[in-house]
């Protein structure tokens, strides 16, 4: 039985600062590596759904791990966490499916968490 593996980003790109590129770089890299050996899914989620068009842009810093983690990991966003945080038109340009199973209340629903959990996804947060 391979494992599975979610990796979640909430870090926010807009702040500009090293510890925001530095958190999606070692998620991107936990996720692609934890693909090579089980099944692995990126979920950016809060803030962190403004992440997906930034390292799309050739000359951005992580380019290469998002592009090669792109090729081995499937990547969703939260619906109702990109509208909140005016991410929707990046999410879409790079294709990232959004998802809103949690229909918390005050939101227009946001990816579920617990729903990953029950699905037998081991859940790291970044």
């Amino acid at each position: 039985m391979s494992s599975k593996t979610a990796v979640v980003v909430l870090s926010d790109p807009s702040t500009g600062t090293d510890e925001a590129l530095g958190r999606v770089v070692n998620a991107l890299a936990a996720a692609r590596e934890f693909a090579q050996g089980g099944e692995a899914l990126v979920l950016f989620q809060g803030a962190g759904t403004r992440w997906p068009a930034v390292p799309a842009d050739p000359a951005h810093p992580a380019h290469e791990l998002h592009t090669a983690m792109r090729q081995q990991v499937a990547t969703v966003a939260s619906g109702g966490c990109a509208t909140a945080f005016g991410a929707t038109g990046g999410v879409e340009a790079e294709d990232v499916k959004q998802v809103s199973q949690n229909q918390a209340p005050g939101t227009a629903g946001v990816a579920s968490i617990g729903e990953l959990v029950r699905s037998g996804y081991h859940v790291l947060t970044f």
